[in-house]
């Protein structure tokens, strides 16, 4: 019997606000899918979704997480992860409030704490590798970003990643940030040439309280913007901490989505073994959409 999208909750993740956060469908119950269903959900809803699978024999994990976007299947995403287990809590379907995942990136911890509607997820994400851009890309960024060099902050262009690689690009003001027009069609071609799944411009909101806006323009993913991208937010606070921009004993804030109308808000807290930094904490909240 085909999977009908009747099966599949919609939670709204990292949402800041009426009307806020990134739509996650979710199917519970995944098992028997195959890939083509699983790409005709994330096509019918028009969102990254996560689904609900039984983990590989012997991978001591609670349960597996897959995920897909209407154009391909991802290793990970972190809102469409937060979500499930938001989900599985609020159903009373957890096995415990500290789980080991599987996916096809790696096993991820997930953390539920609080109680009632206060109830929040923090996933594990590993140490962020940053890396320098050439140069010669900046120009080809900006072009199709639509802005001039002036409009960037003094601080380099680069890629970093967690689980997937993003583009950082540091914006003068969040004005600006709010104005961008990129050029959408050039957006795939671009990312392939930098090595990245994704663009995604910032700027300091309060850089004393380590608290930035940005926004992710995904480089294939089957629509043009993201409301929250957790992954990315993670790839951005270890970018910040390359450069002394922020400190480990703080949390990152990161809000995006406000230019979609869909406000988010992402925290990022740091993880130390023996006084170096190993990885953080991903966290926010769900509501059904």
């Amino acid at each position: 019997m085909p999977f009908s999208p009747a099966d599949v909750h919609v939670v709204d993740v990292f949402a800041d606000g009426p009307g806020g956060g990134n739509p996650a469908p979710i199917a519970l119950d995944a098992r028997a899918m195959t890939d083509g269903e699983m790409q005709e959900v994330a096509r019918h809803f028009g969102h990254e979704s996560a689904f609900v699978i039984a983990p590989p024999e012997g991978a001591g994990c609670d349960l597996g997480l897959r995920f897909w976007v209407p154009n391909h299947e991802m290793p990970m995403c972190g809102h469409a992860t937060v979500g499930a287990v938001w989900l599985l809590d609020r159903l009373g379907r957890l096995p415990s409030e500290d789980l080991r995942i599987w996916t096809a990136s790696g096993i991820v911890e997930a953390v539920v704490t609080g109680t009632g509607e206060a109830r929040q997820v923090a996933i594990s994400q590993p140490r962020g590798v940053v890396e320098p851009l050439p140069k010669e890309s900046e120009a080809e960024i900006l072009s199709v970003l639509g802005i001039p060099p002036g409009d960037l902050a003094p601080m380099p262009i680069r890629n970093a990643a967690t689980s997937r690689v993003k583009t950082l690009i540091p914006l003068a003001s969040v004005a600006l940030l709010d104005g961008l027009r990129p050029d959408l069609s050039r957006m795939e071609s671009l990312c392939e040439a930098i090595g990245s799944t994704g663009i995604y411009p910032y700027a300091a909101s309060d850089g004393s309280g380590q608290r930035y806006d940005a926004r992710q323009f995904p480089k294939s993913s089957g629509y043009p913007e993201d409301a929250a991208t957790g992954i990315a937010a993670a790839a951005l606070a270890f970018g910040l901490l390359a450069q002394g921009q922020v400190t480990p004993e703080r949390p990152v804030i990161v809000r995006q989505g406000r230019a979609m109308g869909r406000p988010s808000r992402i925290e990022v807290r740091f993880r130390e073994e023996a006084g170096r930094v190993s990885g953080c904490w991903l966290g926010g909240a769900g509501r059904v959409a």
